[in-house]
């Protein structure tokens, strides 16, 4: 099968006051149609970055430096914001991390969603409103029709998050990305908003880039996990290579700090010692090395390349 999204050595740079920082460095891979890829890693690490990136929403101070992003053919850095307009929320759609900065709070949620419905679907009024209605009720919004004419700034966030939900899911887009989809939801919610998006998945083929803290929705979810430190990938496998044998030490750790039902040793949580490096200031070798108990002189001075270990299984790391 071919790939739907190709990301090749993307780096993705914002402009600060001290110069050009780097986001996400040499970020490279590729999402088939009908597959989900979940990309993990610590607050800070280039997740959403990555995210805003093939959407290209990265703002004033933002740009992609170098590297390619194709989809469905089309090469997303050299396509006018006309043609992206085109394809975003259609072809490729995004549930955004915080929703009450992805709303537009002047206009109802209503107005939002029929707006998107008839621009991208070709529907009129009366059937976008009723397929509205449809979407918000798949969501698990109880009163469609009232909420239709709410204001974002009414609803709690969980609501506002189902809202945007179906935003995104409404024109069945051949890729979904969704940044941190049920952080504001109850487990109840989010098994609900899970189902969906396996529902579109299985009806449209759809593929889903999963970008989440939860490696429980990532083991439920992905196929395939791609794990991000300091702007890098540091480790690329199947599900069950990453959960029953990860490579990389941060992988590792990330792993061994999920809370389990067993007793363990005074019943402490492991944690990764140190703390991420400042995107300012990265250090010149492997960028995990400072919090390392693997570390040798080699990883602090020269930086690993991402190594195919077995067939679909890579690591960046010294150790290999």
């Amino acid at each position: 099968m071919k790939n739907l999204l190709e990301v090749n050595r993307l780096q993705t740079v914002f402009r600060a006051d001290q110069g050009d920082v780097t986001a996400v460095d040499e970020v490279s891979f590729q999402i088939k149609l009908g597959e989900t890829i979940g990309i993990v890693g610590e607050s800070g690490c280039g997740k959403s970055v990555t995210s805003l990136s093939i959407m290209r929403l990265l703002g004033k101070e933002g740009r992609i430096q170098q590297g390619e992003i194709w989809f469905n053919g089309a090469n997303l850095t050299e396509l006018s914001e006309a043609d992206l307009r085109k394809l975003r929320g259609k072809e490729i759609a995004m549930i955004f991390q915080e929703p009450m900065t992805s709303l537009n709070p002047v206009f109802t949620i209503g107005n939002q969603l029929i707006e998107t419905i008839r621009l991208h679907m070709k529907l009129n009024r009366k059937e976008s409103k009723a397929y509205a209605i449809q979407m918000l009720t798949k969501v698990g919004i109880s009163r469609p029709e009232a909420i239709l004419k709410e204001y974002p700034h009414t609803l709690s966030g969980g609501m506002r998050q189902r809202v945007m939900i179906a935003i995104a899911l409404a024109c069945k887009p051949k890729l979904l990305i969704a940044d941190e989809p049920t952080t504001a939801l109850d487990v109840t919610v989010q098994a609900q908003i899970l189902r969906l998006m396996k529902q579109l998945r299985e009806e449209s083929g759809a593929a889903i880039m999963l970008i989440t803290h939860d490696l429980g929705i990532v083991a439920e979810m992905a196929d395939k996990v791609i794990v991000m430190y300091a702007g890098q990938i540091v480790e690329e496998a199947d599900v069950f290579s990453i959960f029953e044998k990860p490579l990389h030490p941060y992988t590792q750790g990330l792993l061994q700090s999920i809370p389990g039902t067993e007793n363990n040793d005074n019943n402490r949580l492991f944690g990764i010692p140190g703390s991420v490096p400042s995107i300012q200031r990265m250090p010149q070798g492997c960028r995990f090395h400072s919090r390392c108990e693997y570390a040798t002189e080699k990883c602090i001075h020269e930086q690993p390349t991402l190594k195919t270990i077995k067939p679909n299984h890579q690591v960046k790391c010294w150790l290999y």
